[in-house]
């Protein structure tokens, strides 16, 4: 991963708890007081009290609402007058768009092209008439430079995704929630609390509140492995631009965390992991077919993090921030091949099949086992050579039963290659 400093302005006045609480004050009668459930599959896994934060039942269904209405109702008449301007991958864009709606103040809204449609479909339902899309840029590094170029040119303010005292205040509310919802059931403050990390408005706004009023709490930050930018900051003393930067969390894969969130983050106790975007699509799938959870991939990066990337004691209690439920269901067959590859269940290889009658009979009959499966079967060349290469990609019942597949495959007439990950071919298979 290569890193390059990038262009960062001191940050202005850093929030404290009472913004906080008085953000909640603020959004007390927008934003649904979401809940706080046991997940039992966690618990028994963890052999502690796993709790999950549900924002994905959030009237947009992400916690994004609670930073945008926070920031825009406290515009002046004369800054509502010029309207907003913003840049999202998505949920941020759907917060926006509702308090647009919500206080009648005309918006635009840069998304970049990654942005499913299922999201850009949202934010024109609940921006209405009052909010236009403009879709440009590949990241949202990209749509942000656009946004800030709109707010230069017309004066409309800027409502950032994160980096803003006053939005990430509003996402700290979240923290007043929990600890609150936890004090009714006559429960202590929990002992580790996760949340997703993508620009750190959430982590930042979380710590802030967490530091001062109930500082022996563990807040833990969970990164997306191919998008580790405040893991990036933090090493280099300063916010710096990711290049190598994997979108499929795009929820949480931004490219440079703000000057006011790197900020609070630095100046608080924090731990912070990264989990493979493999382990994030076995989570999503046993969220929904487990847990009846519909989780985007930032949404299940928190309960991810369980999976050996936190560690837990046995009897703590835990609280995961699942942060949003806006996944565009024509992706799951890319979740469904992820989780598979990241489980040690699907392989691909190319083959080396002799061109003569019967030799793909042969190959099925003396490689595959009772309970594989070919799931890609592709000649890459056709020719009259003696031989004709194949991409095969083979399924098994368990990680443990490769070493029996490889062995059926080297006592085969064909020869085969076991393409890698860091082959450059694979990246073409996901």
């Amino acid at each position: 991963m290569s890193l390059d400093a990038a262009p960062t302005s001191p940050p202005a006045a850093l929030p404290r708890a009472a913004d906080i609480e008085a953000a909640a004050q603020r959004l007390a009668r927008v934003v649904t007081r979401t809940p706080l459930a046991t997940n039992s599959r966690w618990s028994a896994i963890t052999e502690a009290h796993v709790r999950v934060k549900r924002e994905d039942l959030q009237i947009v269904r992400s916690y994004k609402l609670r930073g945008a209405y926070n920031l825009v109702s406290q515009l002046t008449p004369e800054q509502r007058e010029k309207g907003v301007v913003t840049a999202s991958a998505g949920n941020h864009a759907q917060g926006l768009a509702y308090a647009c709606a919500a206080l009648r103040v005309q918006g635009r809204i840069y998304v970049p092209r990654t942005t499913p449609r299922q999201k850009r479909d949202r934010i024109a339902a609940l921006g209405q008439e009052f909010v236009e899309t403009i879709v440009l840029g590949d990241t949202y590094d990209d749509s942000a430079a656009a946004a800030a170029a709109d707010a230069e040119r017309t004066g409309a303010t800027m409502v950032p995704a994160f980096d803003d005292a006053r939005t990430l205040a509003g996402q700290g509310t979240v923290a007043v929630e929990v600890f609150a919802q936890l004090e009714e059931l006559g429960e202590n403050p929990p002992d580790v609390l996760v949340v997703p990390v993508g620009g750190g408005g959430l982590l930042a706004g979380v710590l802030t509140w967490v530091s001062e009023r109930h500082p022996n709490v563990r807040v833990i930050g969970v990164e997306p492995e191919g998008a580790q930018s405040m893991a990036a900051a933090l090493k280099a003393g300063r916010p710096v631009a990711v290049d190598d930067l994997d979108t499929f969390v795009d929820g949480a894969s931004v490219r440079t965390v703000g000057a006011v969130t790197h900020a609070v983050v630095s100046g608080h106790p924090v731990e912070l992991v990264a989990v493979p975007e493999g382990a994030i699509c076995v989570e999503m799938l046993a969220m929904y077919q487990t847990d009846g959870i519909i989780a985007e991939p930032a949404g299940a990066l928190a309960t991810a993090a369980l999976a050996g990337y936190v560690p837990v004691e046995r009897g703590q209690s835990v609280v995961c921030v699942v942060s949003g439920g806006n996944n565009d269901i024509s992706r799951y067959a890319e979740i469904i091949e992820r989780a598979l590859v990241h489980e040690g269940r699907k392989h691909y290889f190319l083959v080396e099949f002799p061109q003569e009658p019967g030799a793909l009979r042969r190959f099925l009959d003396e490689v595959l086992g009772p309970d594989d499966d070919i799931t890609l079967f592709e000649y890459v060349k056709r020719s009259n050579r003696e031989f004709g290469p194949a991409l095969v990609g083979i399924e098994i019942p368990t990680k443990e039963d490769l070493p029996g597949l490889l062995g059926r495959m080297d006592a085969a007439p064909p020869t085969f290659e076991k393409i890698s990950a860091a082959d450059p071919l694979y990246r073409y298979l996901l």
